[in-house]
């Protein structure tokens, strides 16, 4: 069995012909938050995990096995509640409603997905119908999950990446993703 204790964030300084041959692990939320884990690469082979305590693996995030080998991670498709702004309203009302459900989502330390034009959580059909209330509209689709780490909570050293491999896609203007204070 292959094994790997070390993370490369998003992949950084590894030549792109590289990642493209490596073997890939989709993984959902609930394991890439875990240190320790046995999962199957894309080629059949098996792989056992053992990252710092703490660590937290992203989608993009590459893992180096004892031996040298590259395998990319993918964050897998998973129920999420894809909560969007009611079309009806004006765009200033939209980012508005969706900055407010983030607000009120946070107050209940909800891993959360922040997005321009759209917020994910984990199915909660309490908070669904909270977030409807508030005239947002809310659907359960099978995506990849990248919550916020929060402003405390740990990130195994590394800086917050984002998975590409769902069918949409994302404009970062010239916003960071890094993460200080580590």
């Amino acid at each position: 069995m292959l094994q790997s204790s070390k993370l490369i964030a998003q992949g950084k300084g590894l030549a792109p012909v590289l990642l493209k041959r490596a073997p890939t692990v989709e993984l959902d939320w609930d394991i890439r938050q875990k240190s320790r884990f046995d999962a199957r690469l894309s080629d059949g082979r098996q792989l056992a995990v053992f990252l710092p305590r703490g660590s937290v693996v992203r989608g993009g995030d590459v893992l180096v096995t004892a031996d040298g080998e590259l395998v990319r991670v993918l964050a897998a498709p998973q129920p999420v509640l894809r909560i969007t702004p009611c079309p009806d309203h004006p765009a200033t009302d939209q980012a508005f409603d969706l900055m407010r459900a983030a607000y009120h989502l946070g107050n209940r330390h909800v891993p959360i997905e922040l997005r321009a034009d759209h917020l994910k959580i984990e199915p909660d059909h309490v908070l669904a119908d909270m977030l409807r209330a508030m005239h947002l509209t809310v659907v359960e689709v099978s995506e990849g999950f990248e919550p916020e780490g929060g402003a405390y909570g740990s990130h195994g050293g590394h800086g917050h990446g984002h998975a590409h491999e769902h069918a949409h896609g994302h404009d970062h203007g010239d916003h960071s993703h890094g993460h200080h204070g580590h």
